[in-house]
């Protein structure tokens, strides 16, 4: 009789765990960014490649990149981007992958530095036993952004244009160095007188 006791909590345990328990489906087995350094203000796009690890199809409902930077005032923001929901959800065969593109946009007043967007997608996992959508997992990538100060652009800027200035005056400087030397080599001698 005390078995009987210890073996219903026990299934009554093992019960809940697995309807709480989520069916993993989907990994994110990358996400770049299409340049290497952002300027405030660019735009661009995370390129993200989910893959099904299951024996079903799965399919996302929902991409996404989190942003949490500065503003050049020190003022934390967080902001999240979406791939086009329009485009989704969008079905992945068993052992596939699939890419995708989610846009992001700074803004002008972004300070310069290193931030960590997160990329997460939500997947579903078909089950034929039930002949119906399950949630599953929300898998995770992290990505390092980095946003280049305007000043270094501007300082390449005017260490360009004072290189280019010096090759110029270089240039000009020997061309008229050159007609110089021409102009007085061939000046006219006296004719000696007999």
């Amino acid at each position: 009789m005390n078995q009987k006791f210890v073996l219903i909590p026990l299934l009554a345990f093992l019960v809940l765990m697995t309807a709480l328990q989520t069916a993993k489906a989907a990994t994110i087995t990358s996400a770049t960014l299409d340049k290497n350094t952002y300027l405030a203000g660019q735009t661009g796009y995370i390129s993200v490649t989910v893959y099904n690890d299951k024996s079903e199809k799965i399919r996302v409902t929902e991409l996404s990149a989190t942003m949490n930077y500065y503003y050049t005032d020190g003022t934390v923001y967080v902001q999240k981007f979406f791939f086009p929901p329009d485009l989704l959800p969008d079905e992945i065969q068993a052992g596939q992958s699939e890419t995708y593109q989610i846009p992001i946009s700074l803004p002008t007043n972004i300070a310069s530095g290193y931030t960590n967007p997160t990329v997460e997608a939500k997947t579903d996992l078909w089950r034929p036993q039930d002949d119906r959508w399950t949630t599953s997992d929300h898998p995770t990538y992290p990505v390092k952004l980095y946003i280049e100060s305007p000043y270094k652009a501007v300082s390449e800027n005017l260490t360009n244009n004072v290189n280019l200035l010096a090759a110029t005056t270089m240039v000009f400087g020997s061309a008229a160095a050159f007609l110089m030397f021409f102009i007085f080599s061939k000046r006219a001698k006296p004719i000696a007188q007999p």
